[in-house]
């Protein structure tokens, strides 16, 4: 089956949201609302990892996330919560407010105290692809063969971490599509999505609502919904897991259709022949 990450961004600077949800208690309440939905896991965030975006302070990045997760935890001790962030402090922190999933998009690289700190707590950790930083990470984006270089990073990644002491088991990946990735990139992993399957881990999708969706459709971000959920159906029928996304709701229907859809034994058919008479 599938499971969906619901998206809580506490940044005044979010690319999808443009901090709507900056204020404790309105994040709360939205990661509640998502959880109502569906969401299997609540993914927390404080700092933007949009392209270009700048650093956060590790104080204000902890003010950000730990009283909401504290918040959600408070009011649903049942979702998972996960903590979206590179630096350990601020994982620790969290995984001490209720969370119990690292979020890393360095892979375990922005940090050298993390790959330490997710092993001893032995929580589930997802290892993302990128070239670079946030910041710098879209002039970057050059391959011979993005699939097979991605693939390459994350198998290269996987071992890292088992070699720090994280269970496999424990360890997923993602991609990073949009992350030191052109519209082209984006789409040719998308298409060739199940040749990382074949690294063994549950792989982790994050399309929702992106900029590569806006260039082919000319959608403005709050508008790429219906864009979203034809790549996680897509994604979903070429081997991901776990989707993360910022509408939960439609969503959970889609992959619920395709599931159910590609759960089926439908019999082998052969072409119809027309017959014409003159």
């Amino acid at each position: 089956m599938f499971r969906i990450m619901g998206v809580v961004n506490v940044t005044p600077d979010s690319f999808s949201d443009g901090g709507a949800f900056l204020d404790r208690d309105a994040a709360v309440n939205h990661g509640l609302r998502l959880a109502f939905e569906g969401a299997d896991l609540l993914d927390v965030g404080g700092e933007s990892t949009r392209p270009g975006a700048e650093p956060v302070a590790e104080r204000e990045e902890l003010h950000r996330v730990i009283p909401v997760i504290e918040g959600i935890r408070a009011r649903n001790g049942e979702v998972r919560i996960s903590i979206d962030t590179s630096k350990a402090a601020v994982a620790a922190a969290a995984l001490d407010a209720g969370a119990g999933y690292v979020n890393d998009v360095t892979a375990l690289r922005g940090d050298p105290e993390m790959a330490a700190l997710v092993a001893e707590r032995g929580v589930d950790v997802c290892l993302m692809h990128m070239l670079g930083t946030p910041r710098t990470m879209q002039a970057e984006a050059h391959y011979d063969d993005v699939v097979a270089d991605v693939r390459d990073f994350l198998e290269e990644r996987i071992a890292a971490a088992v070699a720090a002491g994280i269970a496999l088991e424990r360890i997923e990946i993602d991609p990073g599509i949009g992350f030191a990735k052109n519209v082209d990139h984006n789409l040719e992993v998308l298409g060739r999505l199940r040749e990382l399957t074949t690294l063994g881990r549950p792989v982790v999708l994050g399309t929702s609502r992106k900029s590569f969706l806006g260039a082919i459709t000319g959608r403005e971000t709050a508008e790429r919904m219906p864009a979203t959920l034809a790549t996680i159906v897509m994604g979903y029928e070429r081997g991901a897991e776990v989707f993360r996304v910022h509408d939960v709701a439609p969503a959970r229907d889609a992959l619920c259709v395709a599931a159910a859809t590609l759960a089926r034994p439908w019999p082998a058919t052969t072409p119809r022949t027309t017959t014409t008479t003159s």
